[in-house]
């Protein structure tokens, strides 16, 4: 993991909250699949497209993760957006892919990618470790490279 290299801003995020974003993705695609739910996947698709295409500075997640932060009085560890916005863009495609699936009923292939995008997720909340960073260090940035 020394060797990875994420995308960099001058930019600044509370981690704690961009965690909290990991676990209610990871109860809303949860949610979406007991009930059945197209809705759930296109709110969330919706969430990853504000938090990775615009300025707007709070998605309903990150607000309902601000809020919960603040409530538990979580202290504040700032890090770079960068990586977080080039992870939003990621997660936009795969929930923009799960509804896709999912609205042609090939709920096998959609549970996949949920799964994988549900990995992903597990892996910031639980050990803080942003699976966009090893996507951008070994997909992304070989094609950039002189």
């Amino acid at each position: 993991m020394q060797n990875l290299v994420c995308p960099i801003s001058d930019q600044r995020v509370n981690e704690q909250i961009t965690r909290l974003n990991a676990m209610l993705t990871i109860g809303i695609i949860v949610l979406a699949f007991g009930l059945n739910s197209v809705f759930l996947f296109v709110f969330l698709m919706a969430d990853f497209f504000i938090r990775a295409f615009t300025n707007v500075k709070f998605s309903p997640i990150s607000f309902a993760s601000y809020s919960l932060s603040n409530a538990l009085n979580l202290p504040i560890r700032m890090i770079d957006k960068a990586p977080k916005i080039f992870a939003a863009r990621l997660g936009f495609l795969m929930t923009m892919a799960i509804a896709v699936l999912f609205i042609f009923n090939y709920k096998i292939a959609a549970i996949a990618v949920a799964t994988i995008l549900m990995f992903f997720a597990s892996l910031e909340f639980f050990l803080a470790i942003c699976a966009g960073c090893l996507i951008y260090t070994y997909l992304i940035l070989p094609f950039y490279k002189k």
